[in-house]
């Protein structure tokens, strides 16, 4: 069952862009550029659940998105900084983890999930590494 995904990135610090990588090694290329312009960034995608709901404790993913290994899911936000200015150091990628996602929040989510994730660190730069606090996956509309 395809799965889709509503990722809500908010107030992401300025003149950096922020883009969705699709797929992995030499084999992937960043999709869905944006940079934040005083409003929130918002980046849809779509996974491919896997498991059988009778065996399988929790759902598995896939699809050219879902990065990590069984049981560690997550999908990457990849953050460039913008040249000539004082962000154009800022280079990295960001977790947003498919954790939390149970067949009960599928099965209640009309396939549509959604999460808030803050854009900014707390030193005001980009939010690197694991999304920390992350609020988890929600039924979205």
């Amino acid at each position: 069952m395809d799965l889709v995904l509503h990722i809500t990135l908010q107030k992401p610090p300025v003149d950096i862009f922020f883009g969705l990588q699709k797929g992995t090694g030499n084999n992937c290329e960043i999709v869905q550029w944006q940079q934040y312009n005083s409003s929130d960034l918002h980046f849809n995608l779509t996974v491919e659940t896997k498991g059988d709901q009778q065996k399988d404790p929790l759902p598995d993913f896939k699809g050219a998105f879902v990065q990590g290994p069984k049981g560690e899911r997550f999908i990457y936000v990849v953050i460039r900084g913008i040249a000539g200015t004082p962000a154009a150091l800022c280079n990295g990628r960001m977790k947003i983890p498919l954790s939390g996602i149970t067949w009960e929040v599928i099965n209640n989510s009309n396939a549509v999930l959604e999460t808030y994730v803050p854009g900014s660190g707390k030193n005001g730069g980009p939010n690197y590494a694991t999304v920390k606090p992350f609020s988890g996956w929600t039924a979205g509309s």
